[in-house]
């Protein structure tokens, strides 16, 4: 009598390199909502998951897109600023359904200290959900802040005007990037109004 194949076909998102099963089964077993943080090539998606037997559950979620139709964000959507402001938004959506802590789940992207998946980490953590983490992993205040790129912009225009215009050619066409950490800080401010009376992790009680 013949046998078939005695070997065993991995899971079809597994083999398309979508999925790390052993990571997601030890996210799962935390029994605690999923921080998911994805990147396109234009903007930043952040979603808490709730884990289900029927599937996931989307609990809250923020897309960078929402930076430019609600709070005019004028910015590109996929920078580390843009980052941090979509992790925040997430945020404040998580705590306003009572959602309060998390674990981070950044699938098959490579942990780079200080990149745009730590940067909606900080946002997330700012705005009061409690997520594992190490401090050195963040990326400091003055690039979320968009100050790293005001001080570029500054340079270049001051150097090398005709590449600053190449540079920044899109950027221009909205704010000059010099003005960007002033422009943060305005979009910061609507975001914490539009939730009211949330508390946050960096308010004082």
């Amino acid at each position: 009598m013949k046998e078939g194949p005695r070997y065993k076909l991995a899971l079809k998102r597994r083999r398309q390199g979508k999925t790390d099963y052993h990571l997601r089964y030890r996210l799962v077993i935390s029994q605690k909502p999923r921080a998911v943080v994805r990147k396109t090539n234009k903007f930043i998606l952040v979603q808490i998951i709730g884990f289900d037997a029927k599937g996931d559950k989307v609990l809250a979620a923020a897309h960078s897109k929402e930076l430019f139709k609600l709070y005019n964000w004028k910015g590109y959507g996929k920078n580390i600023c843009a980052a941090y402001l979509t992790g925040y938004l997430a945020g404040l959506r998580a705590k306003q359904k009572g959602i309060e802590e998390a674990v981070l789940d950044i699938g098959l992207q490579t942990p780079v200290k200080g990149s745009k998946v730590f940067a909606s980490l900080k946002g997330l953590l700012d705005a009061g959900i409690n997520i594992p983490h190490s401090d050195d992993v963040l990326p400091d205040e003055e690039r979320i802040r968009c100050g790293s790129i005001s001080k570029w912009s500054q340079d270049l225009k001051n150097n090398d005007p005709e590449f600053y215009k190449r540079q920044f050619s899109k950027q221009l066409e909205r704010m000059p990037p010099e003005d960007l950490p002033k422009h943060f800080e305005e979009v910061l401010n609507a975001i914490k109004s539009s939730f009211g009376s949330i508390s946050l992790a960096g308010d004082k009680q």
